[in-house]
C-alpha cells in the first residue's frame, strides 16, 4: 500500500461564478474553465481518436505543486467522447487529458488569491472570447472555435459538427434577431458541479485489520483454531473461488465503501485503486514525458461519476471501471501550451458489478 496521502473528491452544487477560471476551480461538467488563455488544445487535438468527433469536457482538477513556481497555478483537464460505441474494452483512445500551468506572476490573474465573495463585475464577463489573448470559444463546448455563423457572425464554433447541433437546438430561431437566447449551455454538455475534496481516513474495519496484523487486536488469537476447524475440502473450494481478480475487486469495494460517493481519488506519486487484476499497466506501458522524465500517477476517476452524471446504463454507454491519470514527474513547461498527459482506462470484467 502507498503511504502517500489520498484526497477524495465529491460533487457539490456551487454558484456559477465560483466555477469560472478566475476562481481556479476543480469541477465536473459544463464548459472548461481554462487556466491559461494561450496555447489551448486545437480542434484536432480534442477529437476522439476512434470516431473523430469533438470530445466533450468531463472534469478538471486544480493541482498546484508546492514549492515549484512554474506550477503555482496548475490544472488538469479531462475530455471524453460522448459516442457510446467508442468505449471498447481496455481502449482509452476516446479520452484525453491536458495539463496547463502558470507561475504566480502571470498576465492573466492577480498575484493575490481570488476573493471569497462574488466580484461585482462577474455577471459582465464575456465567456465567448478571452479578453487578453483574444481566443474565441465554441458556443457549444467552450473549446477554441473560430468558425463564426455566416449569417449573424455573433457566435463561433469549434467546427461544423457543433455548429449544426446549435442550429438545430435554438440558433435557427434566433439567428440575426436582437433578442438573446435564454439557453446558455448546450444539452451536449455534462451537468456542472464543483469538486470539493477532503483527505481519506481509514475506515474502522481497516483500523481493526491493522491492529490484527500488528498483534494488538483480539482477532489474531483465534485464527489458527478456525483454520483447523475447516475441512481441507472446504478450504480448497474457497481458494478456487477466491480468484486474484475477485480479490482485487473486493479490495476496491472495501476501500470505497466508507465513502461511496467519491468520484475522484487524488494521490500524486501514490498508486491507483484498481477495480480488476486484469489490464493493469506495467512501468513500460506508462509512456514517459517528451522532456524525458517519467510519468507518475496523479489521480483517478471513479465509476461512481457515471451514475452521478446519469450516463451509467445497460447496453452501449459511456463506461469505465476507473481512469488513471499519469503526469510528468517534473511538471515541465512546453512553451506555455496545454500539454497532453497519459490516461489509462481499466474496465470491469464481465462478472463484476460496480454497485
Amino acid at each position: 500500500m502507498s503511504s502517500v496521502e489520498v484526497v477524495l473528491g465529491f460533487l457539490e452544487e456551487a454558484e456559477p461564478w465560483r466555477l469560472r477560471s478566475s476562481q481556479f476551480p476543480s469541477k465536473v461538467g459544463g464548459k472548461p474553465a481554462w487556466l491559461s488563455q494561450r496555447g489551448l488544445p486545437s480542434g484536432s487535438e480534442l477529437e476522439c481518436e476512434v470516431c473523430r468527433l469533438p470530445m466533450v469536457f468531463l472534469l478538471q482538477v486544480y493541482a498546484p505543486i508546492s514549492g515549484q513556481d512554474r506550477s503555482f497555478h496548475r490544472t488538469l483537464f479531462l475530455f471524453c467522447c460522448k459516442t457510446p460505441e467508442c468505449y471498447s474494452r481496455s481502449d482509452s483512445r476516446c479520452m484525453k487529458v491536458f495539463r496547463s500551468q502558470l507561475s504566480r506572476k502571470n498576465e492573466f490573474y492577480p498575484y493575490e488569491p481570488p476573493p471569497e465573495d462574488e466580484p461585482e463585475n462577474s455577471s459582465e464577463e464575456n465567456h465567448d472570447v478571452f479578453t487578453i489573448s483574444g481566443v474565441k470559444l465554441c458556443w457549444v463546448c467552450g473549446c477554441p472555435g473560430n468558425k463564426a455563423c455566416s449569417r449573424c457572425h455573433g457566435v463561433t464554433y469549434c467546427g461544423k459538427h457543433h455548429q449544426t447541433l446549435h442550429w438545430k437546438q435554438s440558433h435557427r430561431r434566433e439567428c440575426c434577431k436582437p433578442e438573446t437566447s435564454a439557453d446558455t449551455t448546450s444539452p451536449l454538455l455534462f451537468s456542472e458541479s464543483e469538486l470539493v475534496t477532503e483527505p481519506e481516513e481509514d475506515s474502522k474495519e481497516e483500523q481493526e485489520d491493522a491492529k490484527v496484523e500488528g498483534g494488538g487486536g483480539e482477532k489474531g488469537g483465534g485464527g489458527s483454531s478456525l483454520a483447523e476447524a475447516l475441512a481441507e475440502a472446504d478450504l480448497e473450494e474457497m481458494a478456487m473461488h477466491e480468484t486474484e481478480d475477485n480479490k482485487t475487486f473486493q479490495q476496491f469495494k472495501k476501500k470505497t465503501s466508507s465513502e461511496p460517493h467519491q468520484v475522484i481519488r487524488y494521490s500524486r506519486g501514490g498508486r491507483p485503486l484498481w477495480v480488476s487484476s486484469q489490464h493493469v499497466p506495467s512501468d513500460e506501458d506508462i509512456l514517459p514525458c517528451t522532456c524525458g522524465a517519467k510519468r507518475i500517477f496523479e489521480f483517478q476517476v471513479m465509476p461512481q461519476l457515471l451514475n452521478s452524471l446519469s450516463v451509467d446504463s445497460t447496453g452501449a454507454s459511456i463506461d469505465w471501471g476507473t481512469l488513471a491519470i499519469y503526469t510528468c514527474t517534473d511538471s515541465c513547461n512546453h512553451d506555455d501550451r496545454y500539454y497532453r498527459e497519459f490516461i489509462w482506462k481499466q474496465d470491469f470484467t464481465s462478472d463484476q458489478n460496480a454497485d
